[in-house]
């Protein structure tokens, strides 16, 4: 469509650098095409879908088949491992948050539009529901089988604590890994999912290093057991705070053009979905970025 203030029409084919669109820079910021909304929205369900399925699925597995068929080790890493593959093959859709406390930190960093977060929580909800129900479904409810719950001896005031403190941790690995002081990109896949693993290997016994609220409200809702359920909203939401300041006192304030990829993907910004095949603009067609890389076509993330 040529621009109505300056007429210029890009030509056939082409993806278009973004400092060469009239208000460009507003659009790169403010996800511009919102036509990809909802599968940005989806990435968010299945990938939490995912995660509550294996983050779910170990203890219930085990309640089911009785001893100890997934061993401890297992179910505090499947789940790491789970995360860093959802961030390696959906990323770039929608930002693989996961979790409304990644969403609302991104949010407050300036990252992510706060208009989108109650979506994307939303989202997030749903994925971790529906991966009960279909554990539930297929294997049946196994008591308290594949909850967040104090470990013995443990109160629920405690759990809220430990809780804080290795959201604390997750949060912090998040923001890091997005920033421009790193900029890590898909790399980032392997900070946050060795700091979900580490966490829950020493954290699990105490609080069962939820660190996600959805992953620990859903379940409860689904199998309607609300023991100690509010030490795993205000823990999670208290260490996000937290590790927002400790942000801002390590790196200043956020909003950055890095994080902002990293918050929110890149799905109608470095790249737009599209019929395999579309041969790549060639350098006179398409104009090249500010750093000097020229936009491919469609279908693929441009390199760096």
């Amino acid at each position: 469509m040529a621009s109505q203030t300056t007429g210029w029409t890009p030509p056939p084919g082409s993806v278009v650098a973004f400092h060469e669109q009239p208000n460009a820079f507003v659009r790169q910021f403010d996800f511009w095409d919102d036509s990809y909304e909802g599968r940005r929205l989806f990435s968010e369900l299945l990938g939490t879908f995912f995660l509550v399925l294996v983050a779910v699925g170990g203890g219930i597995v085990n309640a089911r088949f009785g001893g100890n068929a997934v061993p401890y080790g297992a179910r505090v890493v499947a789940p790491a491992l789970m995360v860093a593959a959802i961030i390696l093959f959906m990323g770039a859709v929608g930002g693989a948050h996961l979790n409304p406390v990644v969403s609302i930190a991104f949010a407050l960093r300036g990252n992510f539009p706060w208009r989108r977060v109650p979506a994307y929580i939303v989202a997030q909800f749903l994925g971790a529901i529906l991966a009960t129900l279909l554990l539930w479904a297929m294997l049946g409810k196994q008591g308290s089988a594949g909850l967040t719950l104090p470990g013995h001896g443990v109160s629920t005031v405690t759990s809220m604590l430990w809780e804080a403190i290795l959201t604390v941790g997750l949060v912090s690995t998040v923001l890091g890994t997005a920033s421009g002081a790193q900029q890590l990109g898909p790399i980032a896949a392997i900070g946050v999912g060795s700091y979900i693993a580490l966490a829950g290997l020493w954290g699990a016994p105490v609080s069962g290093a939820s660190m996600n609220p959805v992953r620990s409200l859903g379940p409860a809702l689904v199998l309607n057991n609300w023991t100690s359920w509010w030490a795993y909203l205000v823990g999670p939401t208290m260490g996000g705070l937290i590790a927002v300041g400790m942000a801002w006192i390590l790196r200043g304030p956020g909003g950055g053009a890095a994080g902002k990829e990293a918050a929110q993907g890149t799905l109608g910004t470095r790249w737009m979905p599209g019929p395999i095949g579309r041969s790549a603009a060639t350098p006179t067609q398409a104009p090249r970025r500010a750093g000097g890389a020229s936009d491919v076509a469609e279908g693929s993330p441009s390199p760096g």
